[in-house]
């Protein structure tokens, strides 16, 4: 598969969860939509543009698990994640629970809501290593108060890459009256989504990433019961509409001024590319690829892993402990600049990391030739 990638092939790439890369054919429908764009810019946005997205969003729906009309694009996570952050009317004394494993752009955009509005946002610690999941459930719940009005949880973690039982969590919060926020950025390409089963009420997901689509694409879900909560971040023609799409959520969030749509025209090309190439036994195989890395880290640093049998915790993206006492950021420059190999390197909560990525055009080679590099650059 190494062929069918733009990646430069002097660089052993283990670092696919930062931004992901698109495969040949993908880009190339990518860049199809972008001539199309600028052959006829008034007849593709003006008059063909709504109907295009449409027919992406029912793909995408299906591969999901979930219905159209519960489904906008949006340039990544982060952005859909912020709409729905801000549009949630949260006060002083009102609580959002999160672990402390997320990601640093989030716990940047609820801090700062927090300061705003006067809500309090708490990251639950989540203790390492884990050993089942009812255990972090139950880790999770110490931190839920009759204040708690959201739970914000990632479904992927990004530090520490740990697959998190989002379905029984969502379904507990239901029950508790408490609205679910799911940071999916790692999700979708990477394990099996069934959007409509999981339970969130508001779900967004990268599909740059491990779906191997163009960068810039992304989406927001949100159950048709807490859709009409949702306020766009910026207010264009959907709103006050004159020809009413298909739902007002659709209406707000589908038009927000002239952009380039080329990257979400392209997602079903991503969806077929990973049909067409078997993806389920590719995942499966990256997951080995992924778990032998683990084990050879693990080793050389005679430090334990983040959880206890830790198959079952993650998929393709795997995080491992490193020595505390290292310089992560010579280390990291080393790895780079003498073995032209990106992989990235991080502080957590006081741990130091490694997070391998492993997809279809990565092999036993690229595993061989961090493990000896690590063997020059740890003390």
């Amino acid at each position: 598969m190494r062929s069918q990638f733009l990646l430069d092939q002097e660089v052993v790439f283990l670092n696919h969860g930062s931004f992901g890369a698109t495969p040949l054919p993908v880009f190339e429908s990518y860049q199809k939509w972008q001539l199309e764009l600028e052959r006829q810019p008034v007849e593709f946005l003006g008059r063909c543009a709504s109907g295009l997205l449409t027919k992406s969003r029912e793909i995408l729906a299906e591969y999901l698990g979930t219905q159209p009309g519960n489904l906008v694009y949006v340039t990544n996570a982060t952005t859909g994640l912020n709409i729905v952050a801000r549009s949630l009317l949260l006060k002083a004394g009102d609580q959002v629970l999160a672990s402390n494993h997320e990601y640093g752009a989030l716990d940047r955009t609820w801090r700062f809501l927090s300061r705003k509005s006067g809500f309090e946002y708490i990251n639950q610690n989540i203790i390492l290593p884990l050993c089942n999941p009812e255990q972090l459930i139950d880790q999770l719940w110490h931190g839920v108060t009759e204040r708690t009005r959201v739970i914000f949880i990632s479904h992927i973690t990004s530090p520490t890459a740990l697959i998190f039982p989002i379905r029984d969590i969502c379904r507990k919060a239901r029950a508790a009256g408490i609205l679910t926020v799911i940071d999916g950025a790692h999700a979708p390409g990477q394990i099996p989504l069934s959007l409509d089963d999981l339970g969130a009420d508001f779900y967004c997901g990268n599909l740059h990433k491990w779906l191997c689509a163009p960068k810039g694409s992304a989406f927001l879900f949100a159950r048709p019961e807490v859709q009409p909560l949702l306020e766009p971040l910026v207010i264009s023609w959907g709103y006050e509409s004159e020809t009413p799409g298909p739902s007002p959520f659709i209406d707000l969030f589908e038009w927000t001024g002239t952009r380039d749509i080329a990257a979400f025209l392209a997602v079903p090309d991503a969806i077929r590319f990973q049909l067409e190439n078997h993806w389920d036994r590719t995942r499966e195989v990256c997951h080995r690829l992924a778990a032998r890395a683990l084990t050879a880290i693990c080793e050389r640093v005679k430090l334990e892993p983040l959880a206890v049998n830790p198959d079952p915790w993650f998929a393709q993206m795997v995080s491992a402990p490193l020595p505390d006492q290292i310089d992560i950021k010579s280390v990291k420059s080393r790895l780079y600049d003498q073995f032209r190999i990106e992989v990235p390197l991080f502080n957590w909560n006081g741990r130091s990391l490694i997070r391998v990525s492993c997809q279809a055009y990565n092999s036993d080679d690229d595993l061989e030739r961090l493990m000896c590099a690590l063997d020059h650059v740890l003390p």
